[in-house]
């Protein structure tokens, strides 16, 4: 297991780290992000879906659990699970049709457990003032 930190100093840090994992990351994983509320998740996706090619509008999931994006490295969902009352809810959106289809990146990971795949990834984002904190894990 390898564990990087880095200071990300404003949103566009955030971005920029979403952009490299954009560069690194295989065309079929599982990434968790976690953190609290406004710690830049999806701000990191945001990024990561801009450098690989998706020119629209990124939203957090929040309401409909998962974002589906075509792109030419492949489909990316984009799941929030801070909703989520109960792991096996992810049955009934359609989790195992996907696992296998392309990039998961999955907010709030902790709410899915036993039904998300192991991650290849963890991104953990904590507040450091008005800055950011990232630590990355790699298994």
């Amino acid at each position: 297991m390898s564990t990087r930190t880095l200071h990300l100093a404003d949103e566009a840090a955030t971005l920029a780290l979403g952009a490299s994992l954009a560069s690194t990351l295989p065309a079929r994983a599982c990434v968790h992000l976690k953190g609290d509320l406004g710690a830049g998740k999806t701000t990191l996706v945001r990024g990561l879906l801009r450098a690989a090619g998706h020119a629209g509008a990124v939203r957090s999931p929040t309401y409909t659990l998962v974002e589906p994006y075509s792109l030419a490295r492949g489909e990316v969902f984009h799941l929030d699970l801070y909703r989520l009352a109960d792991p096996e809810e992810l049955e009934f959106i359609g989790l195992r049709d996907v696992i296998d289809r392309g990039l998961l990146l999955v907010e709030w990971p902790e709410r899915g457990i036993g039904v998300l795949p192991e991650p290849d990834v963890v991104v953990y984002l904590e507040h450091d003032g008005r800055a950011r904190t990232a630590r990355l894990q790699t298994s």
